[in-house]
């Protein structure tokens, strides 16, 4: 290693520490992917549990993946339970939570169904398990909404940084996406290295060729996190900007797939991106539907 350091000292580069404020930002963005993880494992439980002895209750919340529906389990963790359950304590449940589009006529008809034939001890069994899973979602959804309140206050501390303040006032770029490419991109948006970038967020493609055959692929080698930032960006500006829309669109008229599409709409973003960078403005759609 030693003797290689002294012939190919191009090859490394020495080793930047990043902002103390990136890297408790880091921290908090990897507790919140871990725990909405966690929920969408204890949720596909759940929804388990639940199928084998009360299935009606999916059709309130089909993912079971709502506080709301967590409460009404706790009102009435079994058929026999929910047969007794009074309207006016799903009022007062469904007004607590703010849930608009149910009424107490549709929660109470689909609790009061008929219930799944099952075998004896079934329903004990599985609600006890129902009532584990239950304190479990609780306990991680109020973690993930607390690591919600710390990313968006590490993003608000943040928005002194200039190129935090350019990169929130593009569209589509939420808490989420600005956590991650500040977390893992920080570098390259320093350097405003937009072939690095495109590269590392698995934008750019690849092309292949042996002899007269030439193949252009998505590019793999990259770092997963950013794709999917970058993914979740490019849809969100095309539900949120109307340029974004109409690019979005041409691309699908031309024949490309839906994530070719954003593929290359996150590209222009990216470009944009730079370009705001090294001129140190912010997003003006205006401007852009000028240029365009």
């Amino acid at each position: 290693m030693a003797d290689t350091l002294r012939t190919d000292r191009a090859r490394y580069r020495a080793l930047q520490l990043d902002d103390p404020k990136i890297i408790g930002l880091r921290g908090v963005v990897e507790a919140h992917e871990e725990l909405t993880q966690e929920l969408r494992r204890l949720c596909n439980r759940l929804r388990a549990q639940l199928e084998r002895f009360y299935p009606q209750v999916l059709r309130l919340c089909p993912a079971a993946d709502e506080p709301w529906l967590w409460a009404l389990l706790v009102l009435a963790p079994t058929p026999a339970h929910a047969a007794r359950l009074r309207g006016a304590r799903v009022d007062r449940l469904l007004r607590g939570y703010r849930i608009r589009r149910l009424e107490r006529t549709e929660v109470m008809t689909a609790l009061r169904e008929k219930a799944l034939p099952v075998a004896p001890g079934t329903v004990e069994a599985s609600s006890a398990q129902v009532a584990l899973l239950l304190a479990r979602l609780r306990l991680a959804h109020a973690q993930h909404a607390h690591c919600e309140q710390q990313i968006d206050a590490a993003l608000e501390d943040l928005a002194g940084e200039s190129d935090a303040a350019l990169l929130r006032s593009l569209p589509g770029v939420g808490r989420v996406v600005a956590a991650r490419l500040l977390v893992d991109a920080t570098p390259l948006l320093a350097a405003r290295d937009y072939g690095a970038l495109r590269s590392q967020a698995g934008i750019a493609p690849v092309t292949r060729q042996s002899g007269k055959r030439r193949v252009v692929t998505m590019r793999r080698a990259c770092s997963g996190r950013l794709r999917q930032a970058m993914y979740h960006w490019a849809f969100a500006s095309v539900q949120r900007d109307p340029r974004s829309r109409e690019i979005y669109a041409a691309a699908r008229t031309r024949g490309q797939t839906h994530g070719r599409a954003l593929r290359g709409l996150a590209d222009r973003l990216l470009r944009v991106l730079v370009a705001m960078l090294n001129s140190r403005t912010p997003y003006d759609p205006d401007r852009i539907r000028r240029a365009a």
